[in-house]
């Protein structure tokens, strides 16, 4: 299905030179808990987990941590890191060890790849009536723990039947916003969100 990474991208393409390439390292698994991304334990965190998680989890060989430094690695090659996009938290909701979680996660990034900002997405907002909105008291506790974390905003951004996940335009607003906070790190101020159809609309009224 459709994720922020697409409008995120079309996002930054829209507000950079022509020249410049975007690209995205996608390692995502659907539902997991951020313990799937600890460097030391995931493996028994794994085992752990229901049949349709570990499947999924095979697709990264049980180590998704791994699977996104290798490739990061890789990309290195030929171009540079700018920034670590997280969108999670729902299967954590509530749990304040999370902050010291991603904080651990964050610092192995840092360790084995580059110094780059950690941008975080809120999950469904309570605008939308999202069942885990309560999650993002704690994510947007995240800079205080972690410095270069900045924090992505999800009010008004559409919610599916399940009010757990975004809808296709949820998607589209989230990636863009993602985006604009990347876009501002890089010192790029950009234009007028046209994916973002709340914003459009304050902008068109004023």
């Amino acid at each position: 299905g459709l994720t922020p990474c697409d409008y995120f991208g079309r996002m930054m393409v829209d507000n950079l030179p022509k020249q410049v390439r975007v690209g995205v390292i996608n390692v995502a698994i659907g539902g997991c808990r951020i313990e799937i991304f600890d460097k030391a334990n995931c493996k028994g965190h794994i085992a752990s987990q229901p049949d349709w998680l570990k499947k999924m989890a095979t697709e990264y060989d049980n180590d998704p941590y791994g699977r996104l430094i290798a490739l990061a690695r890789k990309a290195q090659k030929e171009g540079v890191i700018k920034g670590v996009l997280m969108l999670q938290g729902e299967s954590n909701s509530g749990d304040p060890r999370w902050l010291g979680q991603v904080k651990e996660v964050y610092g192995h990034i840092l360790a084995d790849l580059v110094d780059v900002p950690l941008i975080v997405g809120e999950v469904v907002n309570r605008t939308e009536r999202g069942i885990c909105a309560s999650h993002n008291l704690l994510i947007n506790r995240l800079p205080e723990v972690i410095p270069t974390a900045h924090v992505v905003k999800s009010d008004y951004c559409p919610a599916a039947k399940d009010f757990l996940h975004y809808t296709a335009q949820g998607y589209r607003m989230m990636g863009s916003r993602f985006a604009e906070t990347a876009l501002k790190l890089q010192g790029v101020k950009p234009l007028v969100n046209k994916y973002d159809v709340t914003r459009l609309k304050l902008w068109y009224n004023r």
